[in-house]
């Protein structure tokens, strides 16, 4: 084993280095493996290098934060003052027991980032033997079968009364309203319409690019932009204020993710939410429309497979384009008119 490097460690320093090692090894020690058990760190430790290890392969910031937050002290504050060698099973049920029948989604998630953790220790050489956070043939020896997830589908309007809808958006002065308006009518969600910003947006071209850090699926999605949609746009390019789109009124954020549900609350509208739409539209186009399943899918950025991947090629843009023409003459056509909003 090495003692370190001169001019760092003199060779006075090396002579009694080299003396404790033998003394290890005279009392039948490993001196490699006691000064690698040394540096071992602690479970928030290794959380931490683990998070820097890892961080460039993420796709933005929330992901880490996701991590910090469920490895932190709201979970595992038994954890992290653990040498990552000392973790068992019972310091691991003691985290999940707590969550894993009442927040099982959560629980399942912290598990998993738990097995990581202890894996990357071992892959570093800080543990050894069996993962005490493995599901399969261990923890699901003991852990009872997770409750299903009841998600249900997100409320949506039935696309006939989307109309009506539309047009009471139409008279209102608020900026939600544009924004669920836009949302609307490019079937777009809730986080790519409120973090839209204008550099994705391409007024001649009639088109929003949006970049794949902020798709569902990672990758960068064109949504081609009817003329009410450009209407709106150009309404809000004369009050601009930042590089928002749909501004908020905290300086140089957008606006919050539940300003459009409580519009539509205030609107006294069906239960429903925001993301419902995108169901409203995709009905519409199966219902009423002759466009093939491929088009609609690709205008709502699902992921497609095999022959139907084509689409996101050639001339699936200009395709969507009239889908897209068609969806805003149903729901009241490209009325110019587009309520102005006093700068703030």
């Amino acid at each position: 084993m090495g003692l370190g490097g001169y001019p760092g460690v003199s060779l006075k320093r090396a002579r009694e280095l080299a003396t404790e090692k033998r003394s290890v090894l005279e009392r039948g020690g490993n001196p490699l493996a006691e000064s690698r058990k040394a540096a071992e760190p602690t479970f928030a430790e290794a959380v931490d290098l683990f998070i820097v290890d890892n961080e460039p392969a993420w796709r933005n910031a929330k992901h880490r934060a996701q991590w910090s937050m469920t490895l932190g002290d709201a979970y595992c504050r038994h954890l992290r003052p653990l040498l990552v060698s000392a973790i068992s099973t019972e310091d691991v049920l003691r985290v999940l027991k707590p969550v894993w029948q009442t927040k099982p989604e959560t629980a399942s998630r912290l598990r998993g980032r738990i097995e990581r953790i202890l894996a990357f220790s071992k892959a570093k050489g800080w543990r050894s033997g069996e993962n005490s956070a493995q599901w399969r043939g261990h923890l699901d020896a003991i852990l009872p079968a997770r409750r299903k997830l009841t998600r249900g589908h997100h409320a949506a309007t039935p696309f006939a009364d989307v109309p009506a809808l539309v047009a009471r958006l139409r008279s209102a002065d608020a900026m939600a309203a544009r924004a669920l308006e836009f949302l609307i009518l490019t079937a777009g969600r809730s986080g790519e319409v409120l973090g839209a910003t204008w550099d994705e947006i391409d007024l001649e071209r009639a088109i929003w690019t949006v970049p794949a850090v902020r798709m569902k699926a990672a990758r960068v999605h064109q949504v081609p932009l009817s003329p009410r949609a450009i209407a709106i746009l150009k309404g809000l390019a004369e009050t601009r204020r930042n590089d928002f789109v749909f501004p908020g009124e905290r300086k140089d954020r957008p606006l919050s993710a539940s300003s459009m549900e409580m519009l539509l609350r205030r609107l006294k509208a069906k239960p429903v939410t925001p993301h419902g739409f995108r169901s409203s539209f995709r009905d519409w186009a199966g219902d009423r429309t002759s466009f093939p399943r491929e088009i609609a899918e690709a205008a709502l950025a699902h992921t497609l497979q095999g022959v139907e991947a084509a689409y996101r090629r050639g001339s699936a843009l200009e395709k969507r384009r009239k889908l897209m023409r068609a969806w805003t003459d149903f729901l009241g056509g490209d009325a110019s008119k587009v309520v102005s909003l006093a700068v703030a």
